[in-house]
């Protein structure tokens, strides 16, 4: 039998023996990869759960917040309104309204018919110190029923009772106001019909009117100052009755229809009269529109 020779024994050990040593430690470093690896997605891991956790606390912090805010603002808003209630505290409006519908519980209903004069002002007070009604009435809480221009003169309605002023001066109630208008130039009576049928204006058709030509009234007081003449343009009267209340209404409508308005002197609201009621004065009349 042919045996090897030692010097090849010895090297085929000696390669065994690194192969093994080689191989060992190829075993070992792989746990050390697998235990890195596993470190770094714990590490990745515990990161978002970390934000998560960050996110939730500040979101939990912003509703704790969001809540005691709004705990505040309610023992705030029933603070207020507990004093409010305690203070009996009302907005002015709300004041004024309760006022008012005190008064007219409390006190018994006036009615002032007041002859107007020319460039007064249909309130008690104004800032520019133009003439107003408290140059004429002494009686306190009244107030003026429908508007009557500062430059038209004639019957105005005044009362402490709400209901009646929104009833007299409201559109909805048609109630009936009756005027004496000075024309400039004559009328015709195609104007007549016009102002009969409705005309246009800016704010719309106006209502149909009961309109006729009159006679200048022989019973009417000389204005203060009087109105501008021309020798060359002569004058009429017309007698309007309407329903409506737009601001500066006559004089648009007879201007709509070629005749401007030099005088407007209002004569009757529902069944009062202006007649026998002397310029500046008043009476007081049962609670009543006729």
């Amino acid at each position: 039998m042919h045996w090897p020779c030692v010097s090849t024994i010895l090297a085929t050990n000696s390669l065994t023996t690194h192969c093994s040593k080689r191989k060992s430690a190829e075993v070992k470093r792989q746990p050390n990869t697998m235990s890195r690896k596993k470190t770094s997605g714990q590490q990745s891991r515990s990161k978002q759960s970390s934000r998560r956790s960050s996110g939730s606390g500040a979101q939990s912090r912003g509703r704790s917040k969001k809540a005691k805010t709004n705990k505040h603002n309610s023992a705030t808003a029933k603070g207020s309104s507990f004093n409010n209630a305690s203070k009996g505290g009302l907005n002015p409006q709300t004041q004024a309204s309760k006022k008012k519908a005190q008064l007219d519980e409390d006190e018994s209903t006036v009615i002032l018919l007041f002859n107007k004069p020319f460039q007064v002002l249909c309130q008690f007070t104004d800032q520019a110190n133009r003439e107003t009604l408290a140059s004429y009435i002494k009686i306190p809480n009244l107030y003026a029923a429908g508007r009557l221009d500062r430059d038209s003169e004639g019957l105005l309605l005044l009362t402490n009772n709400g209901m009646l002023q929104h009833r007299i001066a409201h559109p909805d109630f048609k109630l009936p106001k009756t005027y004496l208008v000075q024309l400039e130039g004559e009328v015709s009576g195609k104007a007549i019909k016009q102002l009969c049928e409705g005309v246009k204006l800016n704010d719309g058709m106006s209502a149909p009117a009961i309109a006729k030509q009159v006679e200048p009234p022989d019973w009417l007081w000389p204005r203060n100052p009087p109105i501008r003449v021309r020798k060359d343009i002569p004058t009429s009267w017309i007698q309007i009755t309407i329903t409506e209340g737009r601001n500066c209404q006559i004089r648009r409508m007879s201007a709509a229809v070629g005749y401007p308005t030099l005088r407007l002197i209002r004569t009757q609201i529902g069944a009062h009269n202006v007649k026998g009621i002397t310029l500046g004065e008043y009476k007081e009349v049962a609670d009543t529109l006729g």
